[in-house]
């Protein structure tokens, strides 16, 4: 026959109260308080968890929103800085511009200021100078190139006139040489109190004598063909102090005169 063991029943006075309490069997299930407990730390584990979740979305989030803000920060300081150079190289280029401009002004002014102090002198200058004759044509002009000269080119200013013209004292001076002078036929030579020469040749007739003072203005001969001319004319040769001869036309211009 099977034999079925019971299990031992606890005694009438442990379930009595005020009877000594027995110790518990083996294999009794967990008291209800661990329960709870356990059951209230699995729930707040599982709300720990979700916390730790929520607030590191939250810390991603926050970190994500500073990095944007730090790249719109640098954003806007690179463009203000950009601006602020953009404004500086405009502003440096207008100051530039306008020192420029009052620089070209002022030059402009300096160079009107000069050429009517120049004018004004040259002006002064007519008034104490006079061309050599009237009623002229220029026929050759200075270091002009020709078979005519025997140097191979012109020594001076050529004014074509009717025999007889007078020939004035371009300006003040003496007398230092009035005679035939072989090619250029008759010529007179005024001195000026600087030291300049001025040769008038191929004269019909001299009317001054070397040493006589002259004044700008005052006849001191005629046109005419001596010498070697091919037809009645003034030739007219400026010296320096040293001998050098330079331009008549350019030296009368710069007295003022144009021929």
């Amino acid at each position: 026959p099977v034999s079925i063991s019971m299990p031992d029943l606890p005694n009438v006075g442990s379930l009595m109260p005020g009877g000594d309490e027995e110790p518990e069997p083996e294999g009794s299930a967990t008291p209800l308080s661990g329960i709870t407990q356990a059951v209230a730390a699995d729930s707040a584990e599982g709300t720990g968890t979700a916390d730790a979740g929520e607030s590191l979305r939250a810390r991603i989030m926050a970190q994500a929103e500073q990095q944007q803000a730090q790249v719109e920060t640098k954003a806007a300081a690179e463009a203000a800085a950009a601006a602020e150079k953009k404004a500086a190289e405009a502003a440096a280029k207008a100051e530039k511009e306008a020192e420029e401009k009052a620089a070209a002004a002022k030059k402009k002014a300096e160079e009107e200021a000069a050429k009517k102090a120049e004018a004004e002198r040259l002006a002064k200058l007519a008034k104490q100078f006079t061309l050599p004759t009237s009623s002229y044509t220029i026929s050759s002009t200075f270091n002009q190139a020709g078979s005519l000269w025997a140097s191979g080119h012109h020594t001076g200013l050529d004014f074509a006139a009717p025999t007889g013209t007078l020939l004035k004292a371009v300006h003040s001076g003496t007398i230092t040489s009035a005679g035939w002078d072989g090619s250029y036929g008759y010529k007179t030579v005024l001195t000026l109190d600087d030291g300049t020469e001025l040769w008038y040749a191929h004269q019909s007739s001299i009317n001054v004598s070397v040493g006589q003072k002259v004044t700008t203005g005052d006849v001191i001969g005629r046109v005419g063909a001596t010498g070697n001319v091919t037809g009645a004319h003034l030739h007219l040769e400026v010296h320096t102090d040293g001998g050098t001869g330079i331009d008549p036309m350019a030296w009368l211009q710069s007295k003022g005169l144009t021929p």
